[in-house]
C-alpha cells in the first residue's frame, strides 16, 4: 500500500513537472538550504541565549525575532522538503538517514513542546528553570544533527 502511494506520488503532474524543469528543481532545493539555514539559525540562536550567552543582548526582542524567523523557515522548509522528497519518494522512504531525519524531527517537535511547556513561566523575563535549559541543550544537539541526516540521504 505504502510502496503504491509512494509511487503515485512521484507520478504526479506537478512532480513530472518538477523533474522535467530544468531550473525548478535547484530553485526548490536552494530555497530548501536557505530556509532549513534560517530555522536553524534562528533556533541555535534562541537556545544559546536561553542558556545565557549573549547576555549583552536584550533577552526578549532576541528571543521575539529568532520565534517570527522559525515561524516563517519552517513552513518553507517544510514544503520545500516535500517537494524534493516527492521526486524520489519511494527512494527516500526506504533510505535510513532520511528515516532518522524524520526521525529527529519528531524529536525536535516533541523537545520545542515540552520546552514551551516548562518555559512558558519565564516568558516575563525571569530565569529559565534547569529543566528548560536542558531542553535548549537538546535543541542544539538535535538541530544539526537534522542537517547531516538530511545531507547524508542523498550519499546512502
Amino acid at each position: 500500500m505504502l510502496p503504491d502511494l509512494l509511487a503515485a506520488v512521484e507520478r504526479l503532474p506537478v512532480v513530472g513537472a518538477l523533474k522535467a524543469s530544468f531550473y525548478a528543481y535547484p530553485l526548490v532545493n536552494a530555497l530548501h538550504i536557505l530556509s532549513i539555514g534560517m530555522l536553524v539559525g534562528a533556533v541555535v540562536l534562541m537556545d544559546l541565549r536561553i542558556l545565557g550567552l549573549a547576555r549583552g543582548v536584550e533577552r526578549e526582542p532576541l528571543l521575539h525575532l529568532m520565534r517570527v524567523t522559525a515561524a516563517l523557515a519552517f513552513p518553507v522548509a517544510a514544503l520545500t522538503g516535500l517537494a524534493l522528497f516527492s521526486v524520489r519518494a519511494g527512494e527516500y522512504a526506504a533510505n535510513p538517514a532520511f528515516q532518522a531525519k524524520l526521525a529527529l524531527l519528531v524529536l525536535a517537535g516533541l523537545n520545542f513542546g515540552a520546552f514551551r511547556r516548562i518555559a512558558a513561566p519565564a516568558a516575563a523575563g525571569t530565569a529559565y528553570p534547569p529543566a528548560a535549559k536542558a531542553l535548549a541543550v537538546l535543541s542544539i544537539a538535535l538541530w544539526p544533527a537534522i542537517l547531516v541526516a538530511g545531507r547524508f540521504t542523498g550519499f546512502l
